[in-house]
């Protein structure tokens, strides 16, 4: 029979209107006895609340109130099955282990197998003799959750443990892969925790009658568009999902978090892609853990990487669609060389195909145009008449700033949208005649330049038999581009367009290819990084740890 009489104290044990048994589970929690046997003994006529016998497990105390609790020894068994350990420490006194994820660490109602504490006592049955119904357990993780836990093999370490993460004395830092991008490079949330007062399987933020609860988080890393990142969170309390709630309140909840994070988990679900379906549980890893050795009286720090699913859900979602703009003087061949990209299964967009829609009737171009030079720049269906438009342009340079400001705008616009339409594909095409004239900073809009390159007078012929231009035109459009050398100076790729288009062809999968292996390599560098910094990689266990 297990014992224990205290003094309710309102500033130290979770306020006025704390419940009997939520007091009573606090008090035996370094004792390990779970919260359905302390309310069976509550029931049973076991407790006191000043002398008087209460059997209302909800009844709230007020302070002040002197109470008895006995419970009974409990006369369930842990059964002890097979099953593996990552031990990465072993000695006779403590365990530190790699808690893979969907492992719960010990039975409850409801689950009296299949957990941690059933697996221990199958390799370490001495752990029958300490006290408790969860041997050995003086911390626990999420059964969602993966990584550092320690575990005591003996009653003297067991006690010495738990008095140390009682006191803070035990460092914990975790992995967290949380939705959006935080503001700024970190930072501490200190937010009081409780049950949440509408759904009592949950915690929450709990202002009145909380209890103290303290996380310090920093980025590390962000997704390039900014739908996740990477942070390292120490925490300095240890309550019931402290990190998933206070990761939560500041607006970035852990992806693959159903609880704390409802709507974003749904959203990211529907994504429907590698990613979506990788956030098969909350991303949440318990990465590092100092503490001293009860009986050597030394610290001990591990660092253990996450799981794969962890690591290559970050790889995956760094992974943007290489963004090659396409340019060229006149006629040299860039819609041949774009078309070659589409026939190869790769996404396209023209700018010239842009602006005809938007030129066409009740298009954006069109509406823009008709508001700032009145009804002469439309025809009579409603679209940009394109003889007033390069009459006008040739005849003012005024005229011709004035529509490339209204008209570049929206074609960025136009493929921006094709970007994000195309997110999930290994590299993007963009037909951009004016992309380096435009006044776009160059970097933001693409990643690579291909440049076409072909002999002036076989583009002279080209526009004036193909096109209908004259060889006026065809040096006024000349000289609204930056001199070909200048042009093809920036490119990554130039490609000659003199023999034809299957020759194009062939030097457009020349292109992908070395596109591929510039994916391939950046893929290794990222994986590099996050071995360097302890994100990824093998858990090295100490000789002799494994079981």
């Amino acid at each position: 029979m297990l014992g224990k009489e205290a003094v309710f104290d309102p500033q130290h044990d979770g306020g006025a209107g704390t419940r009997l048994d939520v007091f009573w589970c606090a008090q035996f929690a370094e004792a390990g006895v779970a919260r359905s046997r302390v309310r069976a003994a509550i029931d049973a006529g076991l407790a006191t609340v000043d002398g008087t016998v209460c059997r209302k497990a909800g009844a709230k105390l007020r302070g002040g109130e002197r109470l008895t609790l006995r419970l009974p020894d409990n006369p369930s068994e842990t059964k002890a099955e097979a099953g593996s350990l990552g031990l990465l420490y072993r000695d006779e006194h403590l365990l530190v282990l790699d808690k893979p994820a969907g492992l719960t660490v010990h039975p409850a109602p409801g689950l009296p197998e299949g957990t941690l504490v059933n697996r221990l006592l199958h390799h370490f049955p001495e752990l029958r003799d300490l006290s408790g119904e969860r041997p050995g357990i003086v911390h626990r993780l999420d059964k969602d959750t993966s990584g550092l836990l320690l575990v005591a093999l003996t009653e003297p370490a067991r006690t010495a443990l738990a008095a140390d993460f009682a006191a803070r004395r035990v460092k914990k830092t975790y992995l967290a892969l949380v939705h959006g991008r935080p503001d700024g490079a970190g930072g501490d949330i200190r937010l009081p925790l409780g049950r949440d007062p509408r759904h009592r399987h949950k915690m929450a933020v709990v202002h009145k009658g909380g209890r103290e609860a303290r996380s310090r988080w920093r980025l590390v890393w962000s997704a390039p568009d900014a739908a996740a990142s990477l942070l390292e969170v120490d925490i300095f309390t240890g309550r019931t999902h402290q990190i998933r709630v206070h990761l939560a309140a500041m607006g970035h909840p852990i992806v693959g978090d159903a609880v704390y994070g409802a709507t974003p988990h749904a959203l990211w679900k529907r994504r429907g892609d590698a990613a979506g379906r990788l956030a098969g549980r909350q991303m949440l890893h318990a990465w590092k853990l100092s503490f001293t050795h009860p009986a050597l009286n030394r610290e001990l720090s591990f660092r253990c990487p996450p799981p794969p699913d962890f690591w290559r859900l970050v790889l995956l979602l760094g992974r943007m669609p290489q963004r090659v703009g396409v340019i060229g003087m006149p006629g040299c061949g860039k819609s041949t060389l774009l078309a070659a990209f589409a026939a190869a299964g790769c996404p396209v967009f023209s700018a010239d195909a842009a602006v005809a829609a938007l030129y066409a009737p009740g298009g954006g171009g069109a509406h823009m145009l008709a508001g700032r030079f009145g009804e002469a720049a439309l025809a009579p269906d409603g679209g940009v008449d394109k003889k007033w438009l390069l009459e006008a342009i040739c005849g003012s340079e005024r005229i011709r700033r004035e529509v490339m400001d209204l008209v570049h705008p929206l074609v960025r616009g136009e493929m921006e949208a094709f970007y994000a339409d195309n997110r999930q594909a290994r590299a993007v095409f963009a037909e951009v005649p004016l992309l380096l004239e435009s006044g776009w900073p160059v970097e933001s809009v693409v990643d690579h330049i291909v440049g076409v390159r072909c002999a002036s007078q076989a583009r002279e012929r080209r526009l004036i038999e193909g096109r209908g231009w004259s060889g006026e035109l065809v040096a006024r459009m000349d000289g609204w581009q930056w001199p070909e050398a200048k042009k093809l100076a920036r490119c990554d790729f130039v490609l000659d367009n003199d023999a034809g288009p299957e020759a194009l062809a062939g030097k457009a999968r020349d292109v992908l290819e070395e596109l591929a292996r510039l994916r391939r390599r950046d893929v290794r560098e990222r994986y590099a990084w996050l071995v360097a910094h302890g994100y990824a990689g093998k858990t090295e266990a100490a000789p002799g740890a494994r079981v």
